[in-house]
């Protein structure tokens, strides 16, 4: 079996040492090649080629969800084909690791490893639906490329607190679930829409639902963790289904407390609900729209402002080793 593994040098949650280590672990199992990314994209392009080269089976992501991300961005650049596409792998190294806890694999890299090559010894393997939004025709946004993401998206409220965390992390603060819940103060503060909301959701053949202040988009379940506790947004979504929306129609101080609240006690049975929660499961193809610029992110990634995104469920996208 040929291999290629993408390190990411900058995982928050892995040493040198641990990094060897798991490289010596999985070079005994297969033809490996480690390459070791020097800047932002380059996982990206690595996979890119192992996509496009013959010969290769399987690639291995060792970092956090936006090193995956990369990854399987790089793999579906050309658009999925499980069946003649590399598989993927992950060895979570990342502060949160979602889509890898996502997936079942242990949180911690020399076990996630230990049960990846478990896997693989016994042809253990499922293929996952993934999202992909793309520019909307029509719009400033139509130009955006398309851009896949493994287990969420956001457009609004949370992809701000999530731009917030960056700019804290580039001036040299380190990503902890403590700075992540200061910045989703200081964002609520300071949204001009929180009390009446810019986003509008359309889908075909459906009225669009409008004046939306938060949508999070998600494809897997739980959207996130803090700690070890998992965070059910929309607990029904999956990697066997499309996607499905959770959105907020308001956000005033007690509503955020409220929905908050819900959120810290979610379960795989019951999500955040109430008179301003819009819950929507496994839609294949739906738009949001805003009257104003709003930030986007997606799998944890800012990605700047939008005014529309194109969101498409693509079911059976990609195969990974479980």
């Amino acid at each position: 079996m040929r291999a290629l593994l993408v390190v990411n040098p900058a995982a928050t949650t892995t040493s040198a040492r641990t990094r060897d280590v798991l490289i010596h672990a999985l070079a005994s199992e297969m033809k490996l090649e480690a390459v070791t990314t020097e800047y932002r994209g380059h996982a990206r392009d690595l996979a890119r080629r192992a996509a496009e080269s013959d010969g290769m089976d399987l690639v291995v992501a060792l970092g956090g969800d936006g090193t995956v991300n990369e990854v399987v961005n790089g793999l579906l650049h050309s658009g999925p084909d499980p069946e003649a596409l590399p598989r993927l792998a992950v060895v979570p190294g990342g502060s949160t690791n979602v889509f890898a806890r996502a997936l079942g694999l242990p949180n911690d890299a020399v076990e996630a490893t230990g049960a990846i090559l478990d896997a693989l010894s016994h042809r253990s393997e499922r293929t996952v639906g993934l999202g992909l939004a793309s520019g909307t025709p029509g719009t400033e946004d139509e130009a955006a490329p398309p851009r896949w993401f493994t287990f969420c998206a956001g457009f609004g409220f949370d992809a701000g607190v999530v731009g917030r965390v960056e700019q804290q992390r580039e001036r040299g603060r380190t990503s902890t679930h403590a700075l992540y819940i200061r910045q989703a103060a200081r964002q609520f503060f300071g949204d001009p829409h929180r009390r009446r909301g810019a986003i509008t959701l359309e889908r075909p053949g459906e009225d669009p639902v409008k004046d939306l202040v938060l949508s999070i988009v998600c494809n897997a379940s739980p959207w996130t963790y803090l700690g070890n506790r998992p965070v059910y947004a929309s607990p029904r979504a999956s990697f066997d289904t499309a996607l499905d929306v959770f959105a907020l129609s308001r956000l005033s101080a007690p509503a955020l407390a409220r929905y908050a609240t819900q959120m810290l006690t979610s379960t795989p049975e019951r999500g955040p609900h109430g008179k301003h929660a819009v819950s929507l499961h496994d839609l294949t193809d739906f738009t949001l729209h805003s009257k104003a610029p709003l930030p986007f992110q997606m799998d944890g990634d800012h990605l700047g402002l939008r005014t529309s995104v194109t969101f498409t469920g693509v079911r059976r996208a990609l195969r990974v080793i479980v």
